[in-house]
Order: structure tokens, then sequence, then C-alpha cells
């Protein structure tokens, strides 16, 4: 007897909630079907069975002209309204987020006076040269070069009177840092193998050490830092002398090949890379 009364009770309970669910999503039905919502946006009704237009959680990326990049275009929109401003949608896909040659240089400028300073500091015997190799050594893992990652920790060394910071957005400003320490070992590696023996890590921090500025080309012209091209449905803007491309498939009339075949992002990868290759060294 006591086993029935508990599948009877349990019946019950399930019966209760099946009834409420239906309930609920009848609710629902009731309530969306008199809202309309725009393109990119789903009616959803609140706990106080209330109506409210929200964006589909799909992810079409977009780059919007505030230089931010959103999953899709109702999320650009809701963030504008938000902030009651002017957003478009500049191109599809991610936010290009590059080092340019004023964001290099005033990295550069910070860590220089970051040495002078130290410099000044200490005795009158120690110079920004004797500071600098007693951090390459301390930064070395051993094979007598610095590298980006060693570069890094370098800066990390005294990262609050530094104060290196590009965006308000914390994974941007750390990817600027990290974009900007490959454009200064770039400066002065001589040898191009894109780490920094002592000599080439004491060239690039030191104020009077000026190196041929390197610009880029493109079909027989050169392009001075931060100007923008379009490749196919790909835009492309000029820093620190390389191409830097978003990575879009482009197919259709504006494929690469001229084709309906889709170009890969592995052959658009080889495609900057071969833009890079016919960059120039330009006297700044």
């Amino acid at each position: 007897f006591v086993l029935l009364c508990i599948e009877y009770l349990l019946l019950l309970h399930i019966i209760h909630c099946l009834f409420k669910n239906t309930l609920k999503r009848k609710s629902w039905l009731s309530v969306c079907a008199r809202t309309f919502c725009g393109a990119g946006r789903e009616c959803v009704s609140t706990d106080r069975g209330e109506p409210v237009c929200r964006c589909l959680q799909v992810k079409h990326w977009v780059c919007g002209s505030n230089g931010k990049s959103y999953r899709n275009h109702c999320e650009l929109h809701r963030d504008a309204c938000i902030t009651q401003t002017k957003i478009h949608v500049e191109h599809r896909g991610h936010c290009l987020v590059v080092c340019f040659l004023s964001d290099r240089d005033w990295m550069r400028e910070r860590v220089i006076q970051w040495i002078q300073k130290e410099a000044e500091d200490l005795a009158s015997n120690t110079s920004a040269g004797d500071i600098l190799q007693t951090y390459f050594q301390a930064y070395d893992d051993g094979d007598s070069q610095l590298d980006s990652n060693e570069f890094l920790r370098f800066l990390k060394h005294n990262e609050t009177a530094l104060n290196i910071t590009y965006s308000d957005t914390l994974q941007t400003n750390l990817l600027l840092r990290s974009l900007c320490v490959d454009a200064l070992i770039e400066l002065s590696d001589e040898n191009a193998d894109w780490k920094l023996s002592l000599t080439e890590f004491i060239n690039c921090l030191t104020p009077t050490y000026h190196p041929t500025e390197r610009k880029c080309a493109l079909e027989d012209e050169v392009f001075e830092d931060g100007a923008e091209t379009q490749m196919e449905c790909n835009k492309c803007v000029c820093a620190c002398g390389n191409w830097v491309c978003t990575t879009l498939t482009c197919n259709g009339a504006s494929s690469l090949k001229n084709s309906n075949e889709e170009m890969t992002e592995e052959e658009w990868s080889r495609r900057v890379a071969e833009l890079n290759a016919l960059q120039v060294d330009s006297l700044s």
C-alpha cells in the first residue's frame, strides 16, 4: 500500500510538471505571437511573462567602426544602443589588431626612459648599457639570445613603472603588447632570426640607434605605416613594414582564382606571406 501511494504521488508530480511546462509554453507562444523582432533577434518571455527581443546566439563576427569585434550584427547594434553611439560595420570578421610604428616607438621610449632613470639612480659609473646587460643575463635562458617571451618577461620586471597600456580591453592590450615586442625585436634583429643577441638588445634600447625603417610594397608602390588596401574580400593594413590582413574566405566573383572555388585560410596566409615578401626598405 505504501509503495502504491509513493508511485501515485510521483505520477501526480510528473503530471503537474508537464502541465506547468505546457502552460509556460503556451504563455510564451501567446506573448511572442504579438511581438516582432528584427533580423538577428528572437523573442523570449521573461519571468514576469513579458516579451523581450534578444540577439541570437550565433557567431558571424563583424568589426565595428569603433575598432571592437562583435559576435554578430545584432550585438553591434545592441552595444550602439546601450552606449548611445553611432557604430557601423567596418568589415566582416574580427577587427585587425596591429602594432603601428607609433605604438612600437612609444613602447621603446617608455623602456628607454625606465633604463635611463635606473642608471641615474645608481652609481655615476653605471651606464644604461651595463643595466641592459644585467637584464639580458637575468632573462636569457642560456642560449645568449632573447626571444619574444623572454623580452616580455623583461618588460614585466617593472610593469608598474612602464604602464604600457594600449587599450581598455585586457585581451587586446596583452595582444598589442606582444605584437609590439615582436616589432621591437625586428627593429634591431640584424640576422633576422627573431631573437636578439646582447649587442642587438642594447642597440634596440639605445636612443641614438635609428635603423632603416621598413615600408610596405604592393605592385611597385610603396605604402606608409597605417595605409590600407583591399585584397579580394579581405582588408589589409601596413604595420611596421608588414601587411596584416583579415582571413575571410573569399568566393564567387571576388575569388582570387576568379572561380567559384573557395580560398582556404592556408592559401590566404600564403598569399599574405607572398605580399610581405614584396616589402621594401626605405629611409624614414
